[in-house]
Order: structure tokens, then sequence, then C-alpha cells
């Protein structure tokens, strides 16, 4: 939806206690031979390149479809440190929303800090280019890319796929333009074809001016025209045969008329979801909610999945939480999402909308410094976090050229990204400077003033008066020679400097 123009709601917060007891994201991040390649699907599941089953478990991080032309949050912080740390929470995928916009020349990013070495990489690039660089990171990182056409320019949400300054012309062009810009990079699983099409959209109506199934089937062709090997993910729209729903949210129709596309095992359908802090629906005031909302999922989208036609994935959904009714509605949707530790990869898709805090009607998993964890809110998302996959980059751990034997060694870098006054975000280089593969790496460091750390992410920590001790998480412990992981925190009061750091490999 069009957020920037959505109300913020303001009532008070109540917090509700993590529904998840000792289980955490980090069980999401165990490292699993799952995911690699391009993927297919087969009936209900998303499949690899070597047929094992899958599961999307992300978010979304938007900014490409508005003015700004990149993801936001960059005049925060470092885009890297921002994807390392979407991967320590556990998520495995990126939803990138983008406008038309992006595709006309002359169009730059802005909002971005380049002080004290952020961004580095990213100055002078196009849009374009800084998608390029964001795609490449996440593949390094171990996450997939879902990318999503948003809007046909950055002004606001269309009801259509087209609009008179955009024809259905430019889109597909556009669309194409992006399955080739990809084509052999696997980081980008699919295209997401328009975000959450609604009245006067309809679904098998048959008026190719309206009819989102048939514009569906002639983009999606369009794309595997290029690039075969993408996911196809088709939204629904807003109303079938009289019965209303989310924009995007009514995949009813596809019963009596599913997209089919040119290449087989392509498609996967889309539905969006939201809370009272979004809108008001009928079923929320239903006397037996939260019990009635299984029937409703099942009715819009769900029978999808339950009877086997095809993948399903929850492209977006999200709330503050501000209130009881939108608590018990989060927590119903996760229950029927389906817990990893039960039904594996046998289960619905999703990405969370979203990671930005500045989504008036949603909030984020980030609160407003843009660096703070949400807890609650990603606490509730815990049962139905899955597995990363793997990593693009970081060289051959062992190939037939490797000597062998040798002694682990590792060294640290210390470098602060930003520091306020009050405060300081930092980052942590690590490097296998030996000549044998490492298992794992501890760095320490002791600051001369009263610095603490308040959260840091792809490390854990330990601090003891003024010295810090951090060890790798479960995904970047293992360095092959001249290997590198990076971790990054952030710590009160500012002014620290930069300490000297050890390291310790295994």
């Amino acid at each position: 939806m069009f957020r920037s123009l959505r109300r913020a709601l303001c009532a008070a917060a109540l917090l509700l206690p993590l529904l998840v007891g000792a289980q955490t994201a980090h069980a999401a991040e165990t490292k699993a031979d799952a995911g690699a390649g391009y993927w297919h699907t087969s009936g209900r599941q998303i499949l690899d390149a070597s047929g094992q089953p899958v599961r999307v478990a992300g978010i979304n991080w938007f900014g490409f479809e508005t003015s700004n032309h990149v993801v936001h949050g960059l005049w925060s912080r470092d885009y890297k440190s921002m994807i390392d740390q979407m991967k320590s929470l556990g998520y495995n995928t990126i939803r990138i929303p983008f406008s038309d916009d992006i595709f006309k020349a002359g169009t730059v990013p802005n909002s971005i800090d380049f002080s004290s070495g952020k961004n580095a990489d990213l100055q002078g690039l196009s849009s374009l280019g800084v998608l390029d660089r964001i795609v490449s990171y996440a593949g390094q990182d171990g996450l997939k890319v879902i990318l999503d056409r948003h809007r046909p320019d950055s002004g606001g949400q269309s009801a259509l796929w087209y609009t008179a300054a955009v024809p259905e012309s430019t889109w597909i062009a556009n669309l194409k333009a992006l399955a080739t810009r990809y084509k052999g990079q696997d980081t980008v699983v699919g295209i997401d074809l328009h975000n959450e099409p609604h009245d006067p959209a309809c679904w098998g109506c048959g008026d190719t001016a309206t009819d989102w199934r048939l514009a569906a089937q002639r983009a999606g062709n369009a794309v595997l025209g290029v690039n075969p090997d993408l996911l196809i993910f088709v939204e629904g729209v807003q109303t079938v045969n009289g019965v209303s729903g989310w924009w995007g949210g009514n995949l009813m129709g596809v019963a009596q008329y599913p997209v089919q596309l040119s290449v087989a095992n392509r498609v996967v359908y889309s539905a969006h979801d939201y809370a009272t802090s979004v809108a008001q629906q009928s079923w929320f005031s239903d006397p037996s909610f939260p019990a009635n909302m299984p029937g409703i999922w099942d009715k819009y989208w769900g029978y999808l999945f339950k009877q086997n036609i095809a993948p399903v994935w929850v492209g977006e959904f999200g709330t503050t939480l501000q209130s009881t009714v939108d608590q018990k509605w989060l927590a119903a949707l996760v229950s029927y999402l389906r817990p990893t530790s039960t039904y594996g990869a046998d289960s619905f898709h999703w990405t969370f909308w979203s990671w930005n805090p500045n989504s008036g009607d949603t909030g984020g998993i980030l609160k407003d410094d843009w660096q703070t964890v949400d807890t609650v809110k990603d606490g509730y998302l815990a049962s139905v976090k899955a597995p990363g996959f793997p990593g693009s980059g970081g060289g051959d751990p062992g190939g037939p050229g490797d000597p062998g034997g040798g002694t682990a060694a590792c060294t640290a870098t210390y470098s602060v990204s930003s520091d306020w006054g009050s405060g300081f975000n930092a980052e942590v280089k690590v490097t296998n400077s030996g000549s044998t593969a490492l298992s794992s790496w501890k760095v320490a460091w002791t600051w001369p003033g009263a610095q603490k750390v308040g959260s840091m992410w792809n490390a854990s920590y330990t601090q003891t008066g003024s010295t810090v001790t951090a060890t790798n998480a479960s995904h970047n412990g293992s360095l092959p020679a001249g290997g590198s992981a990076t971790f990054g925190f952030g710590g009160t009061p500012g002014g620290g400097g930069a300490p000297s750091v050890s390291c310790t490999a295994a």
C-alpha cells in the first residue's frame, strides 16, 4: 500500500510477552544446504535447484519506490551493516519494492550518508547501481532477494498495473530489463509483478484493460522469455465475485482462473494481510475473533496451499501492535503460517512489513533510531523463521590446491562508522590471516572510557567493566584463508575513538 500517505495510529502501546519461550531468532540462523541455485515450484512447495524444499521467511525493506529512489535508512547506517543485521535476526529473504522511476535517465538516489566511510562503495551510483550492490551483498550473506514492482512512479500506488504516464508497455519493458540484468545471479529468485492491484482490477473477467490475471500472464511470460529461471510472484486483487478484502489479498479467482505461464512450475501466488492499525475489516468485529481468522484466510488465499494447488507467499503483513486486536491477529496469523519446527519448508512463505521504522501505520522491526530491534514484534515471528541459504561469496573453503595444515590466525580492525556524542556505531572486520581455514574466532578490546555495548549483530558478546569479548555468530565463524567477516554494534556514550583489538582463532 501507499504507506507514506497512511495515517499514523496514535494509541497507547500494549506490550505482549513473547510467545516463543526459549525459542529465539537465532535458531533460524542454522546453516542449511537447501536454497542453492534458482528455484521452482512443485504443488504447494518451492524447491531449490536440487529439489530440496525451501521456506521464504523474510522482510520488506522499502524506499526505492519513493522519491529517495533507494532503500531507506542509508541516511543513518551503512547498507552492509543493515543486511548483516537482517541475517543475524534470522531473516533469509529481502523483498525490495521499487517504482519505474528508477529506470529513467538521470534518476539518482538521495539521502545517503557517506560520512565516516559509510556506504562508500555506493557513491556516484545510479539507483540501479545501488540495487546491484545490495543484491550482491545480500547474496554473499546467504539472503535471497525478491524484487517488487510496487508503483508505476514514486508519487503513489496505482489500482491497475499501468497509468496514463506509465503504460503497460513500459511496465513490461522494465520488468524484462530487470530479469535480464540479474540473469545468472540466483540471489534474485523472482519478481513480484505489481503491488496490490485493487478495484477496478478484476480476476478472470476477460477485459484486457482490467483483468489482472491476464496481465500477469502477459508480463510473466515476457519475464520468462528473457530469464526462464525466475519465479513469478502474482498478487491477488481486492474484489472477486462481489467479495472484497485487502488490496492484493483476494486470490479466490485462482480456483477457476489460474495463472498459466509458458514455463511450468514458476507461479507463486502472493497475498497481503493487515491488522486494524492499517484499516478496519468486518472480521475484526466478529464475536468469534480471532477464532474466525483461519476460515477467512482459507477463503481468500489459504485454500491454494491446503489443496496443493500452488505455493502461497504472504508478501506483506504488519501492525503497530498497539491494540489488543492487532496482537491477537498477529499471533493467529503466525500460527496459521505453520511453525518451521513442526512443518519445515512445507509451510506458507512470508516477508514481514517492514524492516523500516518509518511505515506510518505499521512501524518496523527496527525502532526509530534505525538501530534498535523491536524485540516484541520480532519475537512474534520467531516460530516461522527458517534457515538461511548458501552464500554466493567468501571464497572456496577447501579446494584441491589448498596446502592444508598451518596455524590458525586472525586479525581484526575496529572502525567507528558514526558518533553523535551521546552514542556511536562501530564495525569490526575479522580476517583470516593464516594459511588454514578457521572454524571460529573471538575478538576482544578494552575501552579507555565508560563505553558500553547497547546491541550487537553478527556476533555475541560479553562485557566486563570496559573489556568486551565478541564471538562469531553461527553463520560467520567459518572463514577460508584470506576470508573475512564483519560484525557491528551500537554503544554509549560516544567520543571513545577506536581501541586496539586482539583476535583469537580456532
